[in-house]
This record gives structure tokens, C-alpha cells and sequence, in this order.
């Protein structure tokens, strides 16, 4: 493991990122949502001095909602859901937003931030049911959402036009896989990715996993106009019980996902890969003793703003690991109790939430971390995105 040094965050830095949290203004529209008082209607104002990031979460009365924040979490947006969230979708360029519910839920919230409308709830069809992800298009026209096709026993992702004041569906593609989970648009190579996981499940049957015996993951390559399957990737027969999950793209191009483990808890395989269109799938490993304190379990996969470090958090193990994207290895970890959600701060820095409702700064070449918010009352779901 490369050696760490200990390095403080600037504190001109954080004393221009308080002093404007401070400053900030906001009006409220109808609805209650809050609109950042700027030059045009954008709901969501972000730049380079005040990162805004975004997540679902359980408030202390136990009912849902879903926030977009500073990196001190208070809120910049927020509204109310009808149950738990997972992720959401995000396209910078004309601030569309969607939340999704957490598996097997089937319902999501669409925000349009460019006409800084109040929110928009819609559904997948009765016969389908949501995975919690979703990625839109380049131009933000189109979103492509996992869903479940129970019935027939595959993956698919629904296609929604969202170019009017509603999301409509109008179509879908067949994913070459059960169980798909999370999604991204590759620039590299001009494809839709799907992490299938693999595990066969019924909204019936709230999460039950029907197949652990016969499952197998895979991750595919699309093309994203025609849903033509250009490259369907799985690992060794041997991991087989590897659900495949979440995902992000290094600045190499490869796509690093992380898997969840369906069989023996005694047994501790690989949990981290990556892939390519046209590569063969690399196994990243770890230390043994990492590795045995991780519950089998990764959550999260993000990539650093320059791409050159990924980051898997593993909540069941409370720890986040931290990876050289250009050579593929392990650099090292951190403890973080009950911590899954991870999204990048800039080019080096980290922003981690977890269960309690704490923020942490974490460079992922260096011991350095910091709690920089604990909100009351709140846990942070599974997912923390950048806008």
C-alpha cells in the first residue's frame, strides 16, 4: 500500500464556503420550494465556490424526503416522499432532476430546475417496478431507468421523453440481464451500461431473492438509440452470486463496479471490477483483512473529479476504500460508521454521508478526513450525488 500523508484542507477554502452558506438568499415560490435568488430561474445554482450535492433521507419523525444541499447539508431544495429513495438522475446542462424509490418502489420525482417548477411525481407501468438509478440522455431529452419486467423474468429500461412539464414513457429496451441496477452513459465509447445484478425478484415478494442458485450477473454495453447490445460481460462461473451493482467511470474510460455477495458468508471473494467494451473484466483486489471486515457488501462506486481515484464504500464493514484508477490497485481505507454515500468535492476532495446524518471531507490519497455536518434527526440514504 502507497504511504499517506496527512494533508489539512485549505482554510481559505472553507472560509469562503461558509461565508457564502451565510449569504446565501433564497425566495420561496409556490409550493414551498426554495429558488436561489441569481440572475436567471435555475432551481439549482451550482459552481465551483459552492458545490450543491443531493440525497434521499429519513427525517427523525420517519417519514422520507429527498434533498438537494451544501456541503454542510443544509438545504437548498427539498421535498417530500412517499417512501424511502435510493438515487437519482441528474443532467447538469438544463438542471433536470429525478429521484427514484428504492427498490421495489415505483415511484419517482421529477424536478425541472431550469423553469424552477415544484416537483413532479410519476410511475413505471403496473407490470414494472424501478431499481432506484437512471441516467439521462446527452441532450437531457430522454431518461433511461432500470426496471423490472417480473413477469417475463428479465431486465429492462424504460424510456421517458422528458422534454414536456410531465415525464411519458415511450418505450423500452431489454437490458440482457435480470435484476438491472444502476446505469451510465459512457462518452468514451458512446454506450448505455447496465450492472444486471442478476437476483430474479417479484414486488410480490417484497426482496426476496428467488434464484440465488441460478443467478448471473452481468454488465452490458447498449447502443443508446437502439437498445442493440454491443457487449454483455460476466465474471468467472465462479462468482456467479456476485450481484453486480454500482457503478462509476474512471478517467481511463473503464468502468468500475461493485458487487454485493448471495453466497457462503464464510467465503470472502473479489468484490471490485471493471470493464470496457471490448476489454476483458479485471478483478481488483485487496488486503485479506480488508476484505474479511467488509460483510461481503460494497455500496457506493464514484470516481474523482479528474478521474484518477475511485471510491467504494462498503457501510456493512464501515469502511471506504479508496482506488489508483490508472493502475488498478487498492491505495487504502478509511473507517466510517454505517457510510455509503460518496460523491466527488472537486478534483482530490471526497463529500460521505452516512446513517446518522453525518458529512465528512476525505481526500482519497491521504489520511485526511474530516465530519464537517452532523444534522440532526436525519440518516442519509444509500446515494450522494454531485450536481
Amino acid at each position: 500500500m502507497r504511504s499517506m500523508v496527512t494533508r489539512a484542507l485549505p482554510l481559505s477554502r472553507r472560509s469562503l464556503l461558509q461565508g457564502l452558506a451565510g449569504l446565501a438568499v433564497t425566495t420561496l415560490v409556490p409550493g414551498g420550494v426554495a429558488l436561489a435568488n441569481a440572475k436567471n430561474t435555475r432551481l439549482f445554482q451550482t459552481n465551483a465556490e459552492e458545490p450543491l450535492f443531493a440525497s434521499a433521507f429519513r427525517k427523525a419523525d420517519g417519514s422520507f424526503a429527498f434533498r438537494v444541499m451544501r456541503e454542510d447539508g443544509s438545504s437548498v431544495f427539498e421535498a417530500p416522499l412517499p417512501d424511502r429513495g435510493h438515487s437519482a438522475a441528474w443532467h447538469r446542462e438544463t438542471a433536470k432532476l429525478v429521484a427514484f424509490a428504492r427498490r421495489p418502489g415505483n415511484f419517482a420525482m421529477y424536478v425541472n430546475g431550469m423553469a424552477g417548477d415544484g416537483p413532479v411525481m410519476f410511475t413505471a407501468p403496473e407490470d414494472r417496478h424501478f431499481y432506484g438509478h437512471g441516467v439521462f440522455s446527452q441532450d437531457g431529452k430522454v431518461l433511461y431507468a432500470p426496471e423490472n419486467d417480473w413477469v417475463h423474468k428479465r431486465g429492462v429500461l424504460g424510456l421517458y421523453d422528458m422534454t414536456g412539464a410531465r415525464p411519458h414513457r415511450i418505450g423500452e429496451m431489454d437490458t440482457g440481464g435480470i435484476g438491472p441496477h444502476d446505469i451510465l452513459l459512457s462518452p468514451t465509447c458512446g454506450s448505455l451500461v447496465i450492472a444486471n445484478g442478476g437476483i430474479h425478484t417479484r414486488p410480490d415478494r417484497d426482496r426476496e431473492k428467488l434464484n440465488i442458485d441460478s443467478m448471473l450477473p452481468s454488465v452490458a454495453f447498449l447502443h443508446p438509440q437502439t437498445g442493440e447490445i454491443r457487449a454483455r460481460h460476466e465474471l468467472d462461473p465462479s462468482l456467479h452470486q456476485l450481484s453486480l451493482r454500482h457503478m462509476a467511470m474512471d478517467g481511463h474510460g473503464r468502468v468500475w463496479v461493485g458487487g454485493q455477495y448471495q453466497g457462503d458468508k464464510s467465503e470472502l471473494p473479489p468484490l471490485i471490477a471493471s470493464f470496457t467494451l471490448d476489454g476483458t473484466p479485471r478483478i481488483h483486489e485487496m488486503p485479506q483483512q480488508i476484505k474479511a471486515q467488509l460483510s461481503n457488501y460494497v455500496g457506493s462506486v464514484t470516481a474523482s473529479g479528474d478521474g484518477e481515484v475511485i471510491v467504494t464504500s462498503c457501510p456493512r464493514g464501515g469502511k471506504i476504500l479508496f482506488w489508483n484508477a490508472s493502475s488498478g490497485d487498492y491505495i487504502g481505507a478509511q473507517a466510517v460508521a454505517d457510510g455509503c454515500g460518496v460523491a466527488p468535492l472537486d478534483q482530490e476532495f471526497f463529500l460521505i454521508s452516512d446513517g446518522s446524518g453525518g458529512l465528512r471531507f476525505a481526500e482519497g490519497t491521504s489520511e485526511y478526513l474530516e465530519l464537517t455536518a452532523q444534522v440532526p434527526g436525519t440518516s442519509w440514504d444509500n446515494h450522494l450525488i454531485s450536481l
